[in-house]
């Protein structure tokens, strides 16, 4: 039986031998304080082709998370919702779409990427008072003004989603664990073309970086907080 600090979705490529080397960083996993939501990427590009197999979608979009991106949509929206409820930040980030310069991964850029592909999809539209960061490396700290932001805005902690699992995503939360926030990464709000990098990185960063917590648990936690504000507000 799996105990809940390793109940995700790397439990069938995860042996008792790598358990044990990385028992050490075994904790109380929990939503830190003055959180912040921190949405990586949820770009158009992620969901072109459809609700298909990655391999499938990525013949005629490269870059393309398909199955796997749409698997995601639901569970964020109810993530997006909650943290509405509970006012606190929503933060986003995405690419310029100028694609002639620096580039956050060497992934070979497909011809005619327009700036609508870069925006950011439908169903998490940012609302006003959200904030967009737009980045050219992996992560969204590198080169742009988010700390700042953070600072600003009291944030102390992240809960972190989006995609990919193994860029983008691993490359903020690491960035995001060195500049002293405390993280949690939602399971079924990340994502990436592979699932074995998506596993393999999800496991790495439970461990080393920031906390992997279920959806539920997450919008459980912010929906006390939204009670909470609510009473305040009542005095």
């Amino acid at each position: 039986m799996v105990d809940k600090f390793e109940d995700y979705c790397w439990k069938d490529i995860v042996n008792e031998e790598l358990l044990e080397i990385y028992s050490a960083y075994r904790r109380e996993l929990f939503v830190g304080p003055k959180p912040a939501i921190l949405a990586i990427d949820l770009y158009k590009k992620a969901y072109q082709g459809g609700n298909r197999p990655v391999l499938e979608v990525n013949r005629e979009f490269s870059g393309s998370c398909g199955e796997n991106a749409w698997k995601a949509v639901e569970p964020t929206q109810k993530l997006f919702a909650a943290a509405r409820r509970a006012g606190i930040p929503i933060i986003y980030s995405t690419r310029h779409a100028d694609t002639s310069g620096v580039h956050s991964t060497n992934r070979n850029m497909g011809r005619g990427e327009v700036e609508d592909v870069y925006a950011i999809k439908e169903e998490f539209e940012p609302q006003k008072g959200d904030l967009v960061i737009y980045k050219e490396r992996a992560s969204a700290f590198f080169g742009t003004p988010l700390v700042a932001h953070l600072r600003r805005l009291g944030v102390e902690s992240l809960i972190i989603l989006g995609e990919s699992t193994s860029g983008c995503v691993r490359a903020s939360t690491v960035d995001a664990y060195s500049n002293g926030f405390h993280n949690v990464l939602v399971e079924e709000c990340t994502y990436d073309r592979s699932m074995l990098s998506h596993k393999v990185n999800l496991f790495d960063l439970h461990h080393k970086y920031a906390d992997v917590m279920h959806v539920a648990e997450v919008i459980a936690h912010l929906d006390k907080m939204a009670e909470a504000k609510s009473l305040k507000a009542a005095e």
